[in-house]
């Protein structure tokens, strides 16, 4: 199977071209063995690009850990760059579908090649039924949350998957591989959740950590940047725009508030192309 590496702010997945490749193999199996870093190619997971009757193409992808996955928004940005640079469209604003519906892309482009990628990730839910989390409350905002015999304050917001924002004064010391597992198979959130470790800067600046669900830490996460975005101006710690430091780069999220979507721009580059036998 041909693949290409992609990265974007850090975030890396193998990307599969289903326009030119067969898929007639166990897909999860696959995202495990391409996933590994040390017997594999390395990878927070693999994406498929495929054809779509809905949009313009469609991102199908899978953690590292073979689940499935609603959307990444690093993922669906390196989606936007691979089809603009290989020629499967010659568009600067294109439709792709995903688990958590159809997200619109505008592509920057610098001598003939994406850039940067600036996608709409819709509107925030915040409802915690649907994000799901085990609560009768209609928000789930800055919520009193013991995990591990210590107790945090948390917000949750889906953007087309689970996260719970937790506002720190620092990152300084965070045991993230130990306190990440803990939140992500807490009873409260019946399909695992994503877990955003956050601290304020300044009002136009946010520095997380993030432990995403089925693939551990990751260097950074697009949707996981959003709900932390979210989370700060519901709680009035950042603007309406600020920037997301992450450990593998910077992510632009804008949110209006409430009614409005979220935007976020940021990054995607090619690592490499290559071949592997499933």
């Amino acid at each position: 199977m041909k693949f290409s590496k992609m990265q974007g702010a850090g975030n890396d997945y193998v990307y599969v071209n289903c326009f030119e490749e067969k898929i007639d193999f166990d897909i999860s199996k696959a995202a495990i063995k391409i996933s590994d870093r040390h017997f594999g190619r390395g990878s927070d997971g693999m994406v498929l690009i495929c054809p779509s009757d809905k949009a313009d193409f469609e991102m199908i992808m899978y953690n590292s850990d073979g689940s499935r996955a609603e959307m990444c928004g690093n993922a669906v940005r390196c989606v936007g760059k691979y089809v603009y640079d290989k020629g499967l469209t010659d568009k600067d604003t294109i439709t792709v579908e995903t688990l958590a519906g159809i997200k619109t892309l505008q592509l920057s482009t610098e001598n003939g090649k994406v850039k940067t990628v600036r996608v709409n990730m819709g509107a925030p839910v915040l409802v915690p039924k649907d994000i799901p989390v085990n609560s009768d409350k209609e928000r789930f905002i800055d919520e009193t949350v013991n995990v591990g015999g210590i107790d945090y304050k948390v917000t949750c917001v889906s953007m087309g998957n689970p996260h719970a924002v937790v506002f720190l004064d620092t990152l300084d010391g965070l045991d993230i591989e130990k306190t990440g597992p803990l939140f992500e198979n807490h009873s409260l959130f019946p399909r695992r959740i994503n877990t955003e470790f956050v601290e304020v800067i300044d009002r136009h600046t946010l520095k997380m950590r993030v432990w995403e669900r089925g693939a551990g830490e990751t260097l950074a996460c697009g949707t996981g940047s959003c709900a932390s975005m979210v989370a700060a101006v519901l709680l009035a710690k950042a603007e309406n725009k600020a920037t997301l430091k992450l450990l593998g780069g910077d992510l632009v999220i804008e949110w209006a508030g409430e009614g409005s979507d979220v935007f976020m721009t940021g990054p995607a580059e090619f690592v490499f192309d290559g071949e592997i036998q499933i």
